[in-house]
This record gives C-alpha cells, structure tokens and sequence, in this order.
C-alpha cells in the first residue's frame, strides 16, 4: 500500500532556514529572555558568550518568525514591547527550570566540576579569603573559580554570579545566606602615633585627632559609638563629627595609612587582625563598641534556589570551614 503524501506544514521563516515549530526557536527564545535580564545586546552578547551581530540577527529571526515587533532599540538600551514582555513571562520560567534539571544532572558527576563565579569584598578578599583560596582550588581541580572583586552589591542573578560573600548586618530576605563568621569595626593606630599624640580616653576626644576614614557621603563623617563593658547592656549612642588628611573606601588602605602613623582608622577585624597580632597596631578605646560603621556578619548568599549544584555546596563549606574562628576580635 502506498503511503498517502503528508498534508502541507508550516513553512519556513522567510530569510531564516528555520522553521516555524516552537521547537526551532528555542535557543532564540533563550536569547530574548537573557536580553530582557541584561537590557542591552551588548551585555546580553557577553553573557551569552557569542557576537553582538549573532544576537543582533537571532532577535530579529524571532519577530519575523513571531510577525511582531519584540524589541525596541534605541542609542543607549533596548526595551522590550508587550509582545516580548508578554513572550518572555510565559518562558523565562521554563528555562530556569531547565537550568536547574541540567544542574543536578551534572551534580551526578564524581567530583564536583564546572565554572564557578563568585564576587567578594576586595579588602577582606586580599586580606582573608586570597591566602586561604591555593587549598580550594588543589583539592577541586575539576571546578574553574572565576573571581570577581567588588564592594557594591551586585544583582547576582542578572550578572550571572553563583554567590557572593558580602560583609553586612543582614542578607537580603530574597537570598539563600549562610553564616561564616561575625566581625566588628576596631579603632586603631600605630605605637608611633599614639606616642606623639597620646590615646583619646573618650570617643569626643577623636576630635582632636587625625581620623582616617571610610567616605559615605558628601557631608561631614561622623563615627557612631556604645559603651560597652562585660556583663553591662550597651548604654546611649554617642556620635562624634570626625576629620582627617585621608580617607579611602577601601579598609585595607585605611589600615596601611594607619600602620604608617597617619591616625587613627576605623576599620573591619579582618583588616587589623594581621596589625593587632604583630603589635604593629594597637586597639583605641576598647571599651566602645563602633555601630553603624560596617555590617556585624560575614554571610555567603545566592538567589534562591531549590537546586544548589555541589560545586557551591562544596565552596559555602569550604568558606564555613576556613572563617569558622572568626577574627580574634
């Protein structure tokens, strides 16, 4: 018996060599939607790992395949229209659930393996996390570490970063935080500087000092203290309006322009742990607890996830593990 011939199917996008089915259109799909994560087929290029043009042409095959505008371009950024709104909603789920699927199977692998990219603080990453990081990387020589060093908060799911060890009071309510260890601001100074200008017995008494200090604004610095002694709740907020020659928004700089006697800085455990112990450094007004000055935790954070792939798994304990001493403050 012969076969009857199959009825006509959809045909081809004009111009494309693609077809019409869904199925033909996935990757483009996927492009669109990283397009509306990173705003720009610049960035979304360089996520994607492909050209500017590739990307370029591949949203243009969507709309002819689509028939409708989903993408408004402009000089600086790309917007996309209802229609891609609307395409994107009904997708971007799909793949992030394809994403994790492909995730936990490559977590059935024996060693834990693949890219994995984490953004630190630059000081606490120099000071604390770099020296620690030879024994990591020698026992997991199947997982790629890509670091990036920054102190601003970063969106890690449009960056594309599988966490973050971020020096704060609180994690944010929308990420998975786990707790490496808890740290605090020290005032200190060099033996020589506290030698020609003695050591201010008062938080008021900085005013007569040369202050080294983190810049957060454009007005004048302040540093916000409680006294604290053992055994006794912490008494009332003192503020004191401080000034110096230097100021950086970096702790380990203040901590250098502090051992070379320029003044008293303020800075986080981890910058004056190596300072403290060699004697370098001394601690002022040990009886006063800084507030307000730099987060009172150290946390590891990611998106949330119901799938968490064993190379970060492996890193979060590896950092639990390495900070669980804290920083003898």
């Amino acid at each position: 018996m012969n076969a009857q011939p199959a009825g006509p199917g959809p045909g081809p996008v004009a111009g494309t060599g693609i077809g019409t089915g869904a199925e033909a259109l996935w990757s483009h799909l996927h492009w669109l939607v990283v397009l509306s994560q990173q705003g720009s087929f610049t960035a979304a290029a360089a996520r994607l790992g492909v050209s500017k043009a590739a990307m370029s042409q591949r949203i243009a095959e969507l709309e002819r395949a689509a028939g409708v505008a989903l993408v408004r371009r402009t000089t600086r950024s790309v917007r996309l229209t209802e229609a891609g709104e609307r395409l994107v909603d009904h997708t971007r789920g799909a793949f992030e659930h394809i994403a994790h699927g492909f995730a936990s199977v490559k977590d059935l692998a024996a060693e834990p393996r693949g890219l994995l990219r984490v953004t630190a603080p630059v000081a606490f990453t120099r000071q604390q996390l770099m020296p620690r990081l030879p024994r990591f990387v020698r026992a997991y020589p199947e997982i790629r570490l890509e670091l990036d060093l920054s102190d601003r908060m970063r969106s890690l799911a449009l960056e594309g970063f599988d966490l973050a060890v971020r020096h704060v009071s609180a994690p944010p309510e929308t990420h998975v935080a786990w707790a490496l260890a808890p740290t605090r601001a020290l005032l200190v100074a060099s033996r020589d500087y506290l030698a020609a200008h003695g050591a201010p017995a008062t938080p008021q008494a900085l005013v007569g000092h040369n202050c080294l200090h983190y810049p957060r604004s454009q007005g004048q610095p302040a540093w916000h203290f409680v006294r604290r002694k053992r055994g006794e709740k912490e008494g009332e907020r003192i503020v004191v309006p401080v000034a110096g020659g230097f100021a950086a928004n970096n702790s380990e700089m203040l901590r250098d322009a502090a051992l070379a006697g320029l003044g008293i800085a303020l800075v986080p455990d981890f910058s004056a742990q190596s300072g403290l112990a060699s004697g370098q450094l001394q601690q002022v007004l040990a009886d006063w607890k800084s507030v307000d000055a730099f987060g009172e935790q150290l946390f590891a954070i990611r998106p949330y996830a119901s799938h968490v792939p064993r190379a970060v798994a492996v890193f979060v304990e590896f950092l639990r593990e390495s900070f669980a001493e804290g920083f003898g403050s």
